[in-house]
């Protein structure tokens, strides 16, 4: 994960309840943190993006936790598109101290795109294609 460029950062607040007994931010809220970058990502990187209509589902995703966050910690969720398929698109995640750039989290996933209206997937529109392989500075198509 090392060569993948972030061009996407969002900063996390971190709340109250995302703190565990044992002092430091509890490993299911990561995926909360990854969700919130995804969503973020796809608002403002893809044009005409209708929640009600479009859906970006997880197929499969993969976390691995490499250090402890803790409430007074200072965050952000960065999150790149690596692959792009017909249908589906691979994503690259991370969590990081602003501060220090530590990462504490890396996570990959490929996510889907899904006609809500239909309860089926869809194939990726060429305007969203095109969009996120100009944000990301070179094309993500599977060859």
């Amino acid at each position: 994960m090392e060569d993948i460029k972030f061009n996407h950062t969002l900063p996390i607040q971190l709340r109250f309840n995302d703190v565990d007994k044992f002092g430091h931010v509890n490993n299911t809220v990561y995926f909360s943190f990854y969700d919130l970058g995804k969503t973020e990502y796809f608002a403002s990187v893809c044009p005409h993006v209708d929640w009600q209509k479009d859906g970006i589902v997880v197929v499969h995703i993969e976390a691995n936790f490499l250090a402890q966050i803790y409430g007074s910690d200072h965050i952000a969720v960065q999150t790149a598109v690596t692959q792009i398929g017909t249908k589906s698109f691979h994503l690259a995640q991370r969590v990081i101290d602003i501060e220090t750039q530590e990462v504490k989290c890396i996570c990959t996933s490929v996510m889907v795109a899904y006609d809500l209206s239909k309860h089926e997937s869809k194939p990726l529109t060429e305007e969203w294609i095109e969009a996120i392989c100009k944000y990301e500075g070179r094309d993500l198509r599977k060859k």
